[in-house]
């Protein structure tokens, strides 16, 4: 009988550092090799291959791999799928640069993180308190197994340690893989009664999908960057040392020390705290806080995450983690942060970049100032399309106010979005009870408005208005809560909307029950808060409850990952609950988006927007007019995208 299902965990080897550049480089050093193969099929015995020791797949599992018919299960399945790929290559299984195809894969860390637990196999194997765990000696056999070690008479002079180096760790190991398998099917069978949606399957087909394409990178740029970063900082060291004396001017500590000498005490030197003390610093002083500025820019190390990210056919792969976030679902971003690069305002770019390209760090300065500020706000543009191609970038326009007004039914806001409306000018408009005009009448209301609309939106408060940049916008303290008071005032149904949330959801809770809010069902079972969205999908709560908090006042929590990435409760109310949803709602809008835009060769898409390797014949407005289409599941949501065209990724 043919085999219908597998469980399947790999072990491997590689010189590639894998927390560093991904599998797909990770998969494609040279000397790269599948070490165990642990797999059951059907649900029967789990068997490990050892394939180091000489063993080999049988046949009717490697026709199984290759069947896209027989659905193949792992914790974390882009690693089998693209290193099981990078084997069968190698044995003339698959082709040159093919892989796996991702359609006859499911991952149970991707039902985990719907289901809003750890996704790591230890951690997720611990939330279940499932009776078999991973075995906790899995590091130490990898660290020895897995990874180059340094030649030793011991080791026979050999770079990596293989089965004789020590059989009885070695077997050891292959007990490792096995429980491995037997702890991914338990985690199956645990969640058997929360199926996720064939539609999210869907959804990471289409991901990974994506994630093989990669996009592609301009790695000469990339490297003349390093160089001139190198440079740069060694200049920028050297004037540190001579106005300071230090012996290391990089050293957080010691730089506090010397503006402690100075008379200008520094609880941090975050980007923050430096830009502030900038503002009122004696000019000695501020040569350095400008020095240690520009020593501390990080944002180019992300040229470094390129190179060790880029495959040998110039492009990034594997920068999307699907389900990344998963109280919402959104993506989250891997190795080169695609999520959180910095924006580009150097003006001409174009001359910039090619400035760069021709290592000329004195005319960069000449022309644009600082050196490590250029590199920074280039990083966007070592991302360029294949020869003969150009990218389309396009985006939803203010995509989570949209949201938030159609599901709270605030008709004004809609009616603001269906005309056109600058939105900062018209919630302006609004709390003022004045025309507001951008650049025109009262056009200095609108920056009051801008603020109010990113900081307060979930229920946030004065503190939100702070986090946002309100003071340093010229938002004078004592207008803050009045700012927070003319917001909701003119918003009183999205304010109603985060109470009937909260309500909804304590009531759930308390009678076990399953309610509705609009477009949103709430239901409360089997240890579970689900709140099904209007696409199908669900967001999830584990071993929700009401307890009586520190103030001695009835909330809301469940267990989930802190933002210390520690498995413990967690307190939430109804204007957070209400942001999971819309920025929910937000990620199945873009899901899809991105279906209806499947043809058009997505490379990568950073929260709402999407970058397309486009075709000369494809155009801004189409993919525009792709997006922008309203599912039927959101009628009455009026969604807008805009876009260009550019021969490498910027924000313009």
């Amino acid at each position: 009988m043919s085999i219908r299902e597998m469980s399947i965990d790999i072990e491997t080897f590689s010189s590639e550092d894998l927390s560093r550049s991904g599998v797909y480089r990770y998969a494609e050093a040279p000397d790269f090799s599948l070490l165990l193969f642990g797999y059951a099929a059907d649900g029967g015995e789990v068997r490990v291959v050892d394939l180091a020791s000489g063993a080999r797949i049988p046949e009717d599992v490697m026709a199984a791999l290759l069947d896209d018919s027989v659905i193949k299960w792992a914790f974390n399945a882009a690693f089998e799928r693209v290193c099981l790929s990078r084997f069968l290559r190698s044995v003339g299984r698959l082709g040159k640069g093919e892989f796996l195809s991702p359609a006859a894969w499911r991952c149970s860390m991707v039902w985990c993180a719907y289901l809003g637990l750890p996704m790591s196999l230890a951690g997720a194997g611990e939330a279940l308190n499932l009776p078999q765990q991973k075995m906790a000696e899995g590091k130490s056999l990898i660290r020895y197994f897995c990874r180059p070690c340094a030649p030793t008479l011991l080791n026979g002079g050999s770079a990596r340690n293989g089965p004789a180096a020590d059989p009885n760790r070695w077997r050891t190991f292959v007990d490792y893989n096995r429980r491995d398998v037997e702890t991914e099917r338990a985690i199956q069978t645990r969640l058997k009664r929360y199926p996720v949606p064939e539609s999210v399957w869907e959804e990471y087909v289409l991901d990974q999908e994506i994630n093989d394409r990669g996009i592609r990178v301009d790695v000469s740029f990339v490297r003349r960057a390093q160089v001139l970063d190198s440079e740069a900082r060694e200049e920028l060291t050297a004037r540190m040392r001579e106005k300071t004396a230090l012996a290391t001017p990089a050293s957080v500590t010691q730089v506090r020390k010397w503006l402690a000498d100075h008379g200008e005490e520094a609880a941090s030197l975050g980007k923050k705290e430096v830009a502030e003390m900038l503002l009122s610093a004696p000019e000695e002083i501020r040569e350095v806080l400008l020095l240690r500025q520009q020593l501390s820019k990080s944002s180019v190390k992300k040229y470094a995450a390129m190179e060790e990210t880029v495959c040998r056919d110039g492009r990034c792969r594997g920068m999307l983690q699907f389900y990344g976030a998963s109280r919402s679902g959104r993506w989250a971003g891997r190795h080169v942060q695609l999520q959180n690069l910095p924006q580009n305002h150097v003006e001409p770019i174009e001359e910039a970049r090619n400035l760069v390209l021709a290592g000329d760090a004195e005319k960069i300065r000449a022309r644009f100032g600082s050196v490590p500020d250029v590199l920074s706000e280039l990083i966007r543009t070592a991302f360029v399309p294949s020869r003969g191609r150009k990218f389309i970038v396009a985006d939803f326009s203010a995509i989570e106010a949209r949201v938030l007004a159609w599901l709270a039914g605030e008709s004004w806001r809609i009616r603001a979005f269906e005309a056109g409306e600058d939105i900062y000018c018209s919630s302006a408009s609004r709390m003022f009870r004045v025309p507001v005009e951008k650049n025109g009448v009262n056009g200095h209301l609108r920056q009051r408005g801008k603020v109010a609309e990113l900081a307060l939106g979930y229920g946030g408060s004065v503190g939100a208005l702070k986090s946002m940049g309100a003071l340093a916008m010229g938002v004078p303290e004592e207008e803050l809560q009045p700012l927070v008071d003319a917001w909701r005032g003119a918003n009183e149904n999205i304010v109603r909307f985060w109470w009937n949330v909260d309500t909804v959801i304590r009531t759930a809770l308390r009678n076990k029950t399953t309610l509705s809010l609009g477009p949103l069902t709430f239901s409360c079972r089997a240890g579970m808060l689900f709140v099904l969205l209007p696409s199908g999908r669900s967001l999830s709560y584990v071993r929700p409850r009401l307890e009586t908090g520190e103030r001695g006042r009835e909330e809301i929590s469940y267990m989930g990952l802190n933002a210390a990435k520690k498995w413990s409760r967690i307190a939430s109310w109804g204007p957070k609950f209400v942001e999971n949803i819309v920025q929910g709602i937000s990620r199945d809008l873009l899901c899809a988006a991105l279906f209806r835009l499947r043809s058009r060769a997505v490379v990568a898409h950073v929260h709402d927007e999407v970058i397309l390797e486009a075709d000369a014949a494809d155009s801004v407005e189409e993919v525009c007019r792709l997006m922008a289409e309203t599912p039927s599941w959101a009628e009455g949501l009026p969604l807008r995208a805009d876009g260009y065209e550019c021969a490498f990724y910027m924000k313009q």
